[in-house]
């Protein structure tokens, strides 16, 4: 498809601690025992984009993910890693590695994304429409967005959701508005008067930016170099883009043309008027159908953002959260069991036939137990992934829960909802609900822990 495809694998995220740490950057952490960046990589694989730059915040973290990549896709895929500082948001990212690209299009995707929707139609409605940005969207979870930051059942219900409002035109080909939930949360209001003069603008909530972009070159890198405070893709890039698409169509109605500023606010009563001309304008049938000269005839330019909007059929979450580690966890060996590449038994779980377990204890399905693990006698395991040589004694019930790698875990323990970290030593009696236990950690005997995050204090 001659597009040069960027994955942007992140660092160590702030909002995945304990889960996340020197040692497992964010784009390691396992989904069904399997590194996270394995099914973005393979999904693109599959539909032959084989020629990639990952990008990796941090020396460390990128050495990190380098050493896995070459060890797990040698002679299969091209892959160049490049490391960027810290906190320099997606954006920065991009900017960072702007001299690597060379192609007419680029497509961007978060590593974090677990997907089974083809970028291949992405690509293709990118070049249909000649667009600067095509979007893919796609259903916003059941649970509400997984960027709320929410880390157990209970919450989701008491923490409102950030949602993104959408505004598309008829088709569903254009996207005409967008504000994230950051924003959404804060300061912006969309009155009565300008839903009214929108027309046939379809206002949406129930859809997730799923950071998988189309750019053209050209564009991205025109923005990129113009406004160097632009931090983010989504809450920067991409509606900057939007609004300027929006303002070029209203200038050939002689509307006058407010001074962009990236995090700026649509507030004050001049701005929403002109938005209201801007969203008026945008609905009508004839957008992005009018003429693309000015009044003089001269030639004017104009651009297209697009959308994608994925089939309710597809998968598509990104890990972004610890919610969303959990729940990507448990739909991969469940529901959406064809994106893990494991077979499955006839019980519908997955144990690794090196795994041992003692008298009486059972395994549901939608379960997974790793290579050399050992369970004692009358355990029991409940919608859960069990990682790689971890020792688990007697009488001990895990359910909704991910266990990582060399775990131990000492007879009589209840671990519910929760993620445990690789090294981790639980000892007797330890009763854990709704927790995150951080690499390395010990939860002494007898322990009762609910909603809390154990971990080691950073040194």
């Amino acid at each position: 498809m001659d597009f040069q495809v960027v994955v942007l694998a992140g660092g160590t995220s702030k909002n995945l601690i304990p889960l996340v740490s020197k040692e497992v950057p964010k784009a390691l952490l396992p989904v069904a025992n399997r590194p996270v960046l394995s099914y973005v990589l393979e999904h693109l694989e599959q539909s032959n984009l084989k020629d990639l730059i990952v990008v990796v915040e941090g020396q460390e973290a990128a050495a990190l993910v380098g050493n896995w990549i070459s060890g797990a896709y040698v002679d299969r895929l091209h892959v160049e890693v490049a490391a960027v500082p810290e906190d320099v948001g997606t954006a920065g990212s991009l900017r960072a590695i702007a001299h690597h690209l060379t192609a007419k299009d680029i497509m961007v995707v978060s590593g974090d994304l677990v997907s089974d929707v083809p970028p291949g139609a992405v690509a293709a409605a990118h070049r249909r429409h000649d667009a600067v940005v095509t979007a893919m969207l796609s259903s916003a979870p059941v649970s509400g967005p997984s960027e709320s930051g929410s880390s157990t059942g209970k919450d989701k219900t008491k923490k409102p959701g950030r949602y993104n409002i959408i505004g598309l035109d008829p088709t569903r080909q254009f996207l005409l508005y967008i504000a994230t939930g950051a924003e959404v949360e804060k300061d912006i209001r969309i009155q009565k008067s300008i839903l009214r003069a929108v027309g046939q603008m379809e206002i949406r909530a129930d859809l997730m930016d799923a950071h998988l972009y189309a750019f053209k070159r050209s564009v991205l890198q025109e923005v990129l170099d113009q406004k160097d405070t632009f931090h983010s893709l989504k809450q920067d890039v991409l509606p900057y883009l939007v609004r300027s698409q929006l303002k070029s169509e209203v200038l050939l109605n002689g509307a006058p043309q407010a001074e962009e500023n990236g995090n700026q606010k649509v507030n004050s009563q001049s701005n929403q008027v002109t938005l209201s001309g801007i969203l008026a304008n945008a609905s009508t049938p004839s957008f992005h159908q009018l003429s693309g000269l000015g009044t003089n005839g001269s030639t004017r330019r104009t651009h297209k953002c697009c959308v994608y909007i994925a089939d309710n059929s597809k998968y598509c979450l990104r890990l972004n959260s610890i919610q969303a580690f959990s729940d990507i966890n448990r739909d991969v060996i469940g529901e959406a069991s064809r994106l893990s590449g494991y077979s499955f038994s006839p019980q519908n779980n997955i144990i690794h036939p090196s795994a041992e377990l003692g008298l009486k204890t059972t395994v549901g399905p939608h379960c997974m137990l790793g290579e050399g693990s050992q369970m004692g006698d009358k355990c029991s395991v409940k919608r859960s992934v069990i990682g790689r040589h971890c020792r688990i004694g007697s009488n001990v019930k895990v359910a909704n829960s991910v266990i990582m790698n060399h775990v131990t875990i000492g007879d009589g323990c209840s671990i519910q909802g929760s993620v445990i970290c690789s090294n981790v030593q639980l000892q007797e009696r330890v009763n854990l609900k709704d927790c995150q236990v951080g690499a390395g950690f010990v939860v002494t005997a007898g322990s009762d822990c609910k909603g809390e995050a154990l971990a080691k204090k950073e040194k």
